[in-house]
């Protein structure tokens, strides 16, 4: 099973609406290491780890996020990061 790593930058209506709840469930449901956070500029950063499939269905997920949501955006970059085991929210950066 190939590890990988992803860092998610998702824009729309994604604070305010239960995002890093319904993100945080979702990525241990997959059995995802990482950690989600809400940024200043009104969007929602995540780092997920774990087998490639999984991290695929996330960032898929990602696009839809929990029914209040109005996702227009879901920016993919490489992690320079390592998250420690478990999947958790972080402070607002």
């Amino acid at each position: 099973m190939e590890r990988v790593a992803v860092r998610l930058v998702i824009r729309g209506r994604v604070q305010g609406v239960g995002y890093r709840w319904w993100a945080v469930r979702e990525a241990t449901r997959l059995a995802l290491d990482g950690w989600v956070r809400n940024r200043r500029d009104g969007s929602v950063e995540l780092l997920a780890a774990g087998a490639d499939a999984a991290v695929a269905a996330l960032v898929e997920a990602c696009w839809r996020g929990p029914g209040a949501a109005e996702v227009i955006a879901v920016e993919r970059f490489g992690a320079e990061e390592e998250p420690s085991p478990g999947f958790d929210e972080r402070p607002t950066v």
